[in-house]
């Protein structure tokens, strides 16, 4: 099940930490350029790893996101 408590495994708590960080990045930088697009965009992906719990689905989920914000960042 990719939704419920999370597993403490090493992959699991690296990938939390990268994606979050990477959100954080994304929302500072929208802060900065006042772009409320990529604030959102960057606190989606800081949360989401709060309710995905496995471990592929948290990677697939968080490649899924940052391309999103990577694609969509100055248009």
């Amino acid at each position: 099940m990719p939704f419920g408590l999370p597993h403490f495994s090493a992959a699991n708590i690296i990938g939390n930490l990268l994606f979050s960080g990477l959100g954080y990045i994304a929302y500072s930088y929208g802060r900065k350029m006042d772009n409320m697009r990529v604030m959102i965009q960057g606190g989606v992906l800081l949360g989401y790893s709060y309710i995905v719990s496995d471990t592929l689905w948290l990677y697939a989920i968080g490649v899924v996101l940052t391309g999103w914000i990577w694609f969509t960042r100055d248009g």
